[in-house]
């Protein structure tokens, strides 16, 4: 397979510093949108953990413990444990597929679809009230450069893979 080697851009040194890092200014203000997505789903009973596979399950996005845990970058067993309590609380089941026993499907209940319901609006309102003072075209300009940052990214990790995975010489 042929892959196109990334060209490295040269914007940070060793004399690096937090401050003017791209990463660490994604990863706060992820952790602001967090914190204030939390703040509105306590009224719903929902975690920001929780309302993330409830919401891809009633989407149609994924349907198994293992699509959930590749959707949320973690290990099947956190993503059972996690699904756990969400089954506890009424809000999903667990259902055996017709076609493969082995596979269990997990769909919302009817208290799980009530709770996910105000869910997007929320998320729309967080992120407006993140992007307060953005034009539209800076809004959409942003996008298409994380856009082309995670697509850099998905490039080096098939690089990476590729690599891990080639033949080794004795």
């Amino acid at each position: 397979m042929n892959q196109q080697k990334i060209k490295s851009a040269d914007f940070y040194t060793a004399s690096y510093r937090t401050e003017d890092s791209v990463g660490f200014l994604m990863k706060t203000v992820m952790l602001s949108l967090t914190a204030a997505v939390n703040r509105r789903l306590t009224e719903h009973g929902l975690t920001n953990a929780q309302w993330g596979p409830l919401l891809m399950i009633q989407q149609g996005r994924a349907d198994t413990v293992a699509e959930l845990a590749r959707w949320s970058n973690s290990d099947a067993g956190a993503m059972t444990r996690l699904l756990d309590r969400l089954e506890a609380k009424g809000l999903l089941k667990r259902v055996r597929s017709t076609e493969d026993r082995r596979v269990v499907k997990l769909e919302l209940t009817t208290e799980g679809e009530h709770a996910i319901r105000d869910v997007p609006a929320v998320l729309a309102d967080v992120l407006n009230a993140h992007l307060s003072g953005f034009s539209k075209t800076e809004w959409e300009t942003m996008k298409s450069y994380l856009s082309r940052m995670l697509a850099n990214g998905e490039m080096l990790r098939a690089q990476a893979d590729a690599t891990d995975s080639s033949p080794r010489s004795s």
